[in-house]
């Protein structure tokens, strides 16, 4: 007589062992076990600093733009006669409204200095190095959603500033040669700014948002795959690391908690700072603004296209200077990893910011007189340290390693 059947498959560790309705869908469905091992028992250096809070500072803000966008969105109109007095109705007359608009602004500024903070904290400690390319890959194809629908949001209000920032933009699009009025027919929709644009739009910043959530996904993946950088930039041995939870959670915590002190300063207290007074009067084809200019974290990019004198060659070095960031990793080959114990890559890290904050400034100023010679010397350190001083560095260190 043969024995008592044993089970098909036998427990892991990883299954909870207590009965309950929660461990009998973690035996079909181990999402309980797999957060737990991937968000609570993840062993994380215990060395890292305050600007690893940013990611979870990301992921909070992005939370809380698809939660107000969504609302919004239920009340705008996606039309050139309708879009800028819908907006008007939300911030006067729907309960609640002027504060949902609030969050959404100040949420949309917010998000994109933390997320260049993010990034440059990933150029200073070497964060795209092997075997992180994808984790640097994906971030940056991030960044580059985060823009594209910031932009469109940016055009929704069809306040002034939202219109001439739009035409702005098509014509540097339709400056591109041979396929340039293409394109710029494709991103205006007809030969006037009007309904059929501001609807692609929409469409363009309500669909993006989601896109943005499933490529978070796929970051957040990349990084439990090759595990977190830290500010020394060697290898943590696991007697060197912490569980994520209790101590990552509470300091990620403290972080969100200053985090939302300066958001509710900003949003509530001090909303002109990142408000445009101009966007505030509705849209006007017949009257250009005396300062056209783009939302702050634009400003180095448009510094970019204005000290390059062909409108072509402005839109090649602003979106050069993004594309560059995407071969980096092949561009750095050194083994060291963090600046800390790079001097030189130290020293023209600090020129680098220093260089992308005055391309702001030319931005701002519109690159006349000084402005002009200071945005192009600007953009020659900005280039230069990625093609010259980065591989100059990385060969120089190669061979004291190897001497």
């Amino acid at each position: 007589m043969s024995g008592p059947s044993l089970p098909e498959h036998s427990p892991t560790p990883a299954q909870p062992a207590s009965g309950g309705v929660l461990s009998w869908i973690d035996r079909r469905l181990p999402v309980i076990s797999g957060f737990r091992k991937e968000y609570i028992d993840f062993l994380m250096p215990a060395n890292l600093n305050a600007l690893w809070n940013f990611g979870a500072i990301l992921t909070a803000v992005l939370v809380l733009m698809l939660a107000t966008g969504i609302f919004l969105a239920m009340n705008y109109t996606p039309t050139a006669g309708g879009a800028f007095a819908s907006v008007e109705m939300i911030e006067r007359q729907l309960p609640g409204g002027w504060m949902l608009r609030a969050m959404h602004m100040t949420g949309a500024s917010l998000f994109m200095a933390a997320l260049y903070i993010h990034l440059f904290r990933g150029l200073y400690y070497g964060s795209y190095k092997q075997p992180r390319e994808i984790l640097w890959l994906s971030g940056l194809g991030l960044l580059l959603m985060v823009m594209v629908t910031a932009f469109a949001g940016y055009v929704l209000p069809w306040g002034q500033m939202s219109y001439w920032g739009a035409d702005v933009a098509g014509k540097a699009v339709g400056a591109v040669p041979g396929i340039g009025p293409t394109l710029e027919h494709i991103m205006e929709g007809s030969d006037t700014l009007g309904d059929i644009f501001i609807h692609r739009f929409f469409v363009l910043h309500f669909v993006m948002a989601f896109a943005i959530v499933a490529v978070v996904g796929l970051h957040v993946a990349a990084l439990h795959v090759s595990g977190p950088n830290n500010p020394s930039g060697r290898p943590v041995p696991a007697k060197e690391s912490v569980p994520f939870h209790p101590y990552y959670t509470t300091k990620d915590l403290t972080g969100l908690v200053l985090f939302a002190l300066v958001f509710v300063a900003l949003a509530f207290l001090w909303p002109d700072l990142l408000s445009e007074p101009e966007n505030y009067r509705p849209a006007n084809p017949m009257h250009t603004p005396a300062d056209i200019e783009p939302e702050w974290y634009f400003l180095p990019f448009y510094g970019l296209l204005q000290s390059v004198p062909s409108k072509f060659g402005g839109l090649l070095a602003a979106a050069g200077s993004i594309l560059i960031l995407f071969v980096v990793p092949w561009l750095d080959r050194s083994p060291i990893r963090s600046a800390r114990e790079r001097p030189a890559c130290r020293m023209g890290m600090a020129g680098l910011v220093i260089a992308f904050v005055m391309m702001g400034l030319v931005g701002r100023h519109h690159a006349e007189g000084g402005w002009m010679i200071a945005g192009r010397i600007a953009a020659l350190y900005y280039f230069s340290y990625f093609l010259v001083l980065l591989p100059l560095c990385a060969r120089r260190e190669m061979r004291q390693l190897t001497a």
